[in-house]
């Protein structure tokens, strides 16, 4: 009989231990080579773990477990043969070309489906992974559509039912009991929470506020996005805008994209900015990289590729890693204001809010326009208060000027001009 012991490799640097978060198989299954036999929680994203040989399993830790990197969590017997009546399981890249027609087939006949209607979701039972995610977003089995074998809810099921959007109101109605429930926390939130505590008790946080008037880049918008869109193959949204306005804005102020480490001061001479985007794991920030050689488009291409990973449960540490300053974008859930709190070792976080219609004086007469609270979280052991302001009132100024973003941050006609 040939053993093979699978160990848990390495997520990422400094990463020495994870968290068995749910097995996708059970003991004395078989499994083929690189299937996922489970979804391992580290401190900074969750990850599958694929089968390294095809063979009977025998499981060597449970789920909640904290392991090693390097420790053996089960053992293939690579010697025994696959049970008779059961098919090769198949590769993601043979199923997909043939998955996508039966839907498209599927979805033809009935143009305007009844969107309460419940006959085509699956009774079956969910997989593992799927039934954890469900349990988590309060999400219940005739919400999903399932496209595994026998009506079996996958884990991409889910994921794609949430992104299409739903309520949940019904999941979560109050059940009159007085019943509780405990749930141990994930090693990512766990580290999430020790994270924002740290910060908390070891920096000088303090926040500054500023509002913008958001007309100029909701005009630009309006004018341009059908052909932004259609020239770039993205679409053209505000984050891009304000990525770029911080950019500029990092150049004049490099202490605002700076770190400290211990006696000294770190000063980058490139922009890494993390973008918080909201997963089914919960917030997670991958960054952009050299986003100030960046244009707006190749901006937009990369939240995209980001935010997707995000969403399908993909994105890896490496993603999430090196950034040099955070912008998070808490308008999309309604947050008129609030006061971010830092992503360590960075030391600063611009935080953007929802976009309302207020009055404003504009040239002495009373106007309405559309305008966003802009809120700057800064570590007031690197940066002063002059820095913060002037930063703040640069990103502001620049966004209300888009121009201005092309020329670094100059008036157009200060450049023609020479001055």
């Amino acid at each position: 009989m040939a053993v093979l012991e699978m160990k848990v490799p390495s997520p990422g640097e400094s990463i020495s231990e994870v968290e068995i978060a749910t097995w996708l198989v059970s003991d004395g299954d078989y499994v083929e080579k690189d299937q996922a036999i489970a979804e391992v929680d580290s401190d900074k994203a969750t990850l599958e773990l694929p089968a390294e040989e095809s063979g009977i399993i025998t499981l060597k830790a449970a789920e909640g477990d904290v392991v090693k990197v390097g420790q053996v969590v089960c053992l293939i017997d690579t010697s025994a043969a696959r049970p008779a009546g059961s098919a090769p399981a198949a590769k993601p890249a043979e199923v997909a070309p043939a998955a996508a027609p039966a839907k498209e087939e599927k979805a033809a006949p009935v143009p305007n489906p009844d969107p309460i209607k419940t006959d085509s979701y699956a009774a079956g039972s969910a997989s593992p992974a799927a039934a954890k995610m469900m349990k988590e977003n309060n999400v219940s089995a005739n919400q999903v559509k399932a496209s595994g074998k026998d009506g079996r809810i996958t884990k991409q099921d889910v994921i794609e039912a949430m992104s299409a959007g739903f309520s949940t109101d019904a999941a979560k109605a109050w059940g009159g009991s007085r019943n509780q429930s405990r749930e141990k926390m994930s090693m990512l939130r766990r580290k999430i929470a020790e994270r924002l505590v740290s910060v908390k008790n070891e920096t000088a946080m303090l926040t500054t506020f500023n509002e913008v008037d958001m007309k100029p880049i909701m005009d630009l918008r309006a004018k341009y996005k059908d052909a932004f869109a259609k020239h770039h193959e993205v679409n053209l949204g505000f984050m891009s805008f304000f990525t770029k306005a911080v950019t500029e804005a990092l150049n004049l102020y490099p202490a605002v994209n700076a770190q400290i480490s211990e006696n000294e001061m770190i000063f980058h001479d490139y922009a890494d900015i993390g973008i918080a985007v909201s997963s089914p794991k919960g917030l997670m920030v991958p960054v952009v990289r050299n986003a100030e050689q960046m244009s707006l488009a190749e901006i937009e291409r990369e939240i995209k590729r980001l935010a997707i990973k995000a969403r399908d449960g993909k994105i890896t540490p490496e993603d999430m890693t090196g950034g040099t300053f955070t912008i998070t974008n808490g308008g999309v859930f309604g947050s008129m204001l609030s006061t971010p709190i830092i992503n360590p070792p960075q030391s600063a976080i611009l935080g953007m809010h929802n976009v309302v219609e207020r009055p404003v004086a504009i040239n002495g007469k009373v106007e309405i326009r559309p305008i966003m609270y802009v809120a700057l979280s800064y570590d007031h052991r690197i940066i002063d208060g002059k820095e913060s302001v002037g930063f703040l009132v640069k990103v502001k100024e620049m966004l209300e000027h888009p121009e201005r973003m092309i020329f670094g941050s100059k008036d157009p006609l200060e450049v023609l001009l020479g001055l």
